[in-house]
C-alpha cells in the first residue's frame, strides 16, 4: 500500500500529480436544488475534479432547542440556534440522487460529508467513491470507524484538531479498515484569517502521519490555497456559490465561478512551477544566449600581436568567451588577424 497517495474514481492524488481541487458546495444551495444543480455545472466548467455535499439533517446533528448551550454567539451566525442554522443549511436527502446523477452525466466527480451512520448508508446506496470527514467531526472516531468500514478513501479534515486528535482520527480510520486516507489542514474559521493558517504545518503533517496532506481553505481569495501548492498540499477543498451577496449562510466565505477557474488554473500552475531540482538551461532560455555577456574584440588587431586591456572587452551578446576567461587571454598572442567586433575564440589564439 502506498501511503503517499490515495485514488478517487480512478484519479490518483498524490505530491506527484497535480492538485485535486474540490469544490465543496455545502449550504450555498440557499434551498433550491436549481441552484445546486448551477453549481455543480460551475465547478465543471471551472476545472475543478471534484464537488462535495454534506448530507445530514438539523436533527442528526444537534437538538431542537433553544437554551443558551444551543446559541451562537459571535461570527456570521450570531444569535442563531444550531437547529435553525442546520434546518436552513442542510441538503434535502431527496436531492442527493438527482445530483449524483447530473454530476455523472458532466464527467465531475461527486462525493460528500456524512455527519452521522444513517447519512453514511445514504451515500453507500449512491455508491459515492470516497468520503470527507468534516473538521468538526474528526474528534467522532465511532462515525470514522463506520467510514472506515465501506472501504471507500476517505479524507478527513483537521481544524481544530490538535496533532493527539489527528493521530486517534488517522488511527480510528485505520482499525476501521482504511486503505486509503489523505489528511486537510484546516482552519475552522469563516472566514479565517490568512495569518491563521500558518502553512507550514502541512510539511509537519506529512513527516508526522506519512499521508497525502491538503489544504481547506476558508480564506476569502486563493492566495493562501495556491501558496499551499509550494508546501506539498496536494488537495484543496473551497466553499463555491454562484452569487456571493446571495444570503446564503456560507456565501460571504465562497469562491464566485470566475476565482473558482483562477483557483484552479492557479493551483495547477503553481504545482507545475515546482518541478524538479534542476540546474541546467531551461528550454525557454535557449534563445536568450545571445544576450549574455562574452569577450570580443574592439579594435583590428594582426596577426603575432598580443592582446591586452584596450583590445577586449565584455559586451552582448554571448557569442564570444564567457567573460571569466579574461585574465587567461590577456598576453595572448594572435595566430590570426581579426578586425574589431569579432568574437574572441580559444583557435584565434597562439599557446601560452
Amino acid at each position: 500500500m502506498n501511503k503517499q497517495a490515495i485514488n478517487i474514481a480512478q484519479r490518483r492524488i498524490a505530491r506527484d500529480e497535480p492538485p485535486y481541487v474540490i469544490a465543496e458546495l455545502s449550504a450555498n444551495h440557499n434551498g433550491q436544488l436549481e441552484k445546486a444543480l448551477q453549481i455543480i455545472e460551475v465547478a465543471k466548467r471551472s476545472g475543478a475534479d471534484a464537488v462535495k455535499l454534506q448530507t445530514y439533517r438539523p436533527d442528526t446533528l444537534t437538538l431542537d432547542c433553544d437554551s443558551e448551550e444551543f446559541q451562537i454567539k459571535g461570527g456570521l451566525w450570531h444569535g442563531r440556534t444550531l437547529y435553525e442554522l442546520y434546518e436552513e443549511a442542510h441538503m434535502p436527502w431527496e436531492w442527493h440522487k438527482p445530483l449524483f446523477e447530473y454530476a455523472q452525466k458532466l464527467g465531475i466527480t461527486m462525493f460528500s460529508s456524512p455527519f452521522d451512520n444513517s447519512a453514511v448508508d445514504l451515500l453507500e446506496d449512491l455508491n459515492t467513491p470516497a468520503y470527507k470527514i468534516a473538521s468538526f467531526e474528526a474528534v467522532d472516531l465511532p462515525l470514522i470507524k463506520y467510514v472506515a468500514a465501506t472501504g471507500k478513501p476517505m479524507i478527513i479534515s483537521t481544524g481544530m484538531a490538535n496533532a493527539e486528535e489527528m493521530a486517534e482520527a488517522v488511527q480510528a480510520a485505520r482499525d476501521g479498515g482504511c486503505q486509503e486516507l489523505a489528511l486537510l489542514h484546516c482552519v475552522s474559521g469563516y472566514p479565517a484569517p490568512a495569518g491563521d493558517y500558518n502553512l507550514r504545518t502541512i510539511v509537519d503533517m506529512q513527516q508526522k502521519f506519512d499521508l497525502p496532506i491538503g489544504l481547506s481553505d476558508h480564506t476569502i481569495d486563493n492566495t493562501t490555497a495556491i501558496a499551499s501548492v509550494a508546501l506539498g498540499a496536494c488537495i484543496i477543498e473551497k466553499h463555491v456559490t454562484l452569487d456571493r451577496s446571495g444570503g446564503g449562510p456560507d456565501d460571504r466565505f465562497s469562491l464566485e465561478p470566475k476565482e473558482l477557474a483562477a483557483l484552479c488554473e492557479g493551483a495547477k500552475t503553481a504545482w507545475s512551477a515546482l518541478g524538479q531540482v534542476n540546474y541546467g538551461r531551461k528550454s525557454s532560455e535557449q534563445g536568450n544566449v545571445q544576450f549574455r555577456r562574452s569577450l570580443y574584440f574592439v579594435k583590428d588587431m594582426q596577426a603575432g600581436e598580443a592582446i591586452t586591456e584596450e583590445c577586449v572587452r565584455s559586451v552582448r551578446p554571448g557569442f564570444g568567451l564567457a567573460p571569466k576567461y579574461w585574465d587567461a587571454i590577456l598576453g595572448r598572442r594572435l595566430l590570426h588577424s581579426v578586425s574589431a567586433n569579432t568574437a574572441v575564440r580559444f583557435e584565434l589564439l597562439a599557446d601560452v
